[in-house]
């Protein structure tokens, strides 16, 4: 088993702990890493795309304001953007505590559906 995979399998760890710090931070570096990661895949695919429709459309201006030319970048800088919401942003749809709350439920329905 790597070390990193170790690393995140601590759930027992008081929260105030290095330890759990530590992993906290790990996890934040690993989601910032991603994130940067994928925005230069898609500066970098999505710069091939244009010289290439340039260089095809024989440097014909009208191909540059064609619906095709922009639609990749277009979806692919969408999901960028929420992405990078994700990672560096506030996150309304799950927030901090979200995992905890949810495994401390499903927890405690277990626990009460042992004994039916």
């Amino acid at each position: 088993m790597r070390k990193d995979k170790r690393i995140l399998d601590n759930y027992d760890l008081d929260p105030n702990s290095d330890q759990a710090r530590y992993n906290a931070a790990y996890k934040r570096v690993k989601r910032i890493k991603g994130f940067y990661v994928h925005l230069l895949v898609c500066v970098l695919v999505n710069a091939f795309i244009l010289i290439s429709i340039v260089k095809s459309s024989g440097f014909g201006v009208e191909m540059l304001w064609k619906w095709e030319t922009w639609s990749t970048a277009l979806f692919w800088g969408i999901g960028i953007v929420v992405h990078g919401w994700s990672v560096f942003g506030k996150n309304y749809f799950f927030g901090s505590d979200w995992e905890e709350k949810k495994m401390k439920e499903f927890m405690s329905e277990e626990e009460s559906n042992k004994w039916e």
